[in-house]
């Protein structure tokens, strides 16, 4: 994808359990048309988007009879593959970002590496399964997803908090911000991978 605009991609996803359509630009406003079913969900993506600045249009439609499990999961992976394709080579970005955020009693740490290597380094325990009717458990599911699909390093650390929805809340946000500065181009880099290999992919 080109720089200083243009860093757009589309990503659908059709499983017997889901249906997923997304539509991501990382030089956005942050604006958000999301519909998942699963309202909770709703209002934390809305949260990646406003502080990420990543422009956002997804819809998924899935099993919530069952659970909101996979509803949850294959957005994320959906997120993820969209955000790798519309940084393509990863040429010219700032790369690594971290982050401490705070929100009323809490407290939550973000360090991202869009690297090219997925993984997940979650440390956030919540005091209760639910909040709502949704399942506290899957906010480190979408997480895990959309670090995987997207080949980005992750590492969240609740530092301290009470209350779930802030706890749940300040990762989406922190999460965001980072890789707001994470995704933006460097002017110094010239066009330039960020990496003495050469290579992010």
């Amino acid at each position: 994808m080109t720089q200083g605009g243009g860093r757009t991609a589309s990503v659908s996803r059709k499983t017997n359990e889901t249906q997923v359509s997304v539509t991501i630009d990382v030089d956005g406003t942050g604006t958000s048309t999301i519909a998942t079913g699963v309202g909770f969900f709703d209002h934390m993506l809305d949260q990646l988007s406003r502080h990420s600045l990543i422009d956002m249009t997804i819809e998924t439609k899935g099993d919530l009879h069952v659970d909101d499990h996979h509803t949850v999961e294959d957005t994320g992976i959906a997120i993820g593959q969209a955000l790798a394709k519309a940084l393509g080579d990863r040429r010219g970005i700032t790369r690594y970002a971290s982050l401490d955020l705070a929100m009323d009693e809490t407290m939550t740490r973000a360090a991202v590496d869009v690297s090219g290597r997925p993984f997940l380094v979650w440390n956030v325990a919540f005091s209760a399964p639910k909040i709502g009717t949704f399942d506290t458990e899957l906010v480190r599911e979408f997480f895990q997803a959309l670090a995987q699909h997207a080949g980005i390093t992750l590492h969240i650390q609740n530092i301290y908090g009470a209350n779930n929805h802030h706890i749940a809340e300040t990762c989406f946000k922190a999460v965001a911000r980072v890789l707001r500065t994470a995704t933006e181009i460097d002017p110094r880099q010239a066009g330039r991978v960020p990496s003495t290999k050469g290579s992010l992919a």
